[in-house]
């Protein structure tokens, strides 16, 4: 089944919150997305301070989850057992978004 766009946001947001800082390739495969999907919902999650692009030495860019994406996780898993009826019916029925 295909994920949504805020699926994908929430998975690479739990990748870089578990294994982070990882540079981009690893963040590829590890929320298995293909790189410049990876690229869009990167530069989106930065410009809403969710995600940072660090340098380390002179050339190797990591990604790492801010506090602020950290919480927006928390708020999701929140939701995510309040509502746990969403997931069930997906299968049944598409919920549009």
């Amino acid at each position: 089944m295909r994920r949504s766009k805020l699926e994908m946001y929430v998975d690479i947001l739990k990748v870089l919150a578990q294994r982070g800082p990882l540079k981009l390739t690893h963040v590829m495969y590890k929320a298995n997305v293909n790189c410049s999907v990876l690229k869009e919902y990167l530069e989106f999650l930065i410009k809403q301070n969710l995600v940072e692009e660090r340098t380390i030495g002179k050339r190797r860019v990591v990604y790492v989850v801010t506090q602020r994406g950290i919480t927006v996780l928390k708020y999701f898993r929140e939701l995510k057992q309040v509502l746990p009826i969403v997931e069930e019916s997906r299968n049944f029925m598409p919920i549009p978004f």
